[in-house]
């Protein structure tokens, strides 16, 4: 009986993990891969026409690094794909994937300087509808309330949800409860999706929730310019 060596049978197992690795990888991060899964689909569809439809699903969903990789791509990945394959998937409309904000701050680290510029030479969109609420005290509030909020606390709908009525796709969920034609998402009642899409900033700026034992105004000067209400929110 012929033996193989160990040291070769070792060899010959790292040899094949890294051709595997090197097929299934680059294989799994298209976004082609995550459209097969009938669950993701519709996240798919909506990601297709986006403002993000150039940035790939694992650019957004798995944090930088090789430890974050193993647990948000290798790890909830093969858990997702068993769920798939021998559970119960869940409802596409009660999908809840998280974005950690360091991730949309990478490429959007300009945004916390927003309220910081004199109102004439605020980027657009933003100038176009006179936003002069800080996004960076919000990120710092956020820390403090230690309740994992963050970007798409406000931005959840950016890239896997139709456009709001009257409001380009970058405003934060619309402002529903100040629109003369509210917003009826067409996803279920009692659903995440339907939840998250209703939602918009009277969430916490309802004139009754307190920070720092100030409660928080729900007056529209708050965030926008007075001039720039009447042509943006009741155009």
């Amino acid at each position: 009986m012929i033996r193989t060596p160990r040291a070769v049978v070792i060899l010959t197992i790292i040899a094949a993990a890294f051709v595997l690795g090197g097929v299934a990888v680059p294989l799994t991060n298209h976004p082609d891969f995550c459209a097969s899964c009938h669950t993701i689909a519709p996240s798919y569809e909506t990601w297709k026409v986006s403002t993000h439809k150039d940035v790939t699903c694992v650019t957004c969903h798995v944090r930088p690094g090789f430890e974050h990789w193993l647990h948000d791509k290798v790890w909830k990945g093969s858990r997702d794909v068993a769920i798939t394959l021998f559970g119960t998937p869940p409802d596409p409309h009660d999908l809840a994937a998280k974005v950690d904000s360091k991730v949309c701050l990478s490429c959007h680290q300009a945004i916390l300087r927003v309220s910081e510029l004199a109102p004439r030479d605020l980027p657009p969109p933003v100038k176009e509808v006179g936003l002069i609420m800080s996004h960076r005290k919000h990120m710092e509030a956020f820390g403090k309330r230690g309740q994992e909020e963050g970007c798409t606390t406000c931005h959840s709908r950016i890239v896997h949800e139709k456009p709001i009525k009257g409001y380009p796709i970058v405003i934060p969920r619309g402002h529903v409860s100040e629109d003369s034609e509210p917003h009826y998402p067409d996803h279920p009642d009692g659903t995440k999706l339907r939840a998250a899409a209703i939602a918009d900033c009277f969430r916490c700026h309802d004139g009754k929730t307190q920070y720092e034992g100030n409660r928080l105004s729900k007056r529209c000067e708050t965030c926008h310019l007075p001039d720039k209400l009447d042509e943006f929110l009741f155009d």
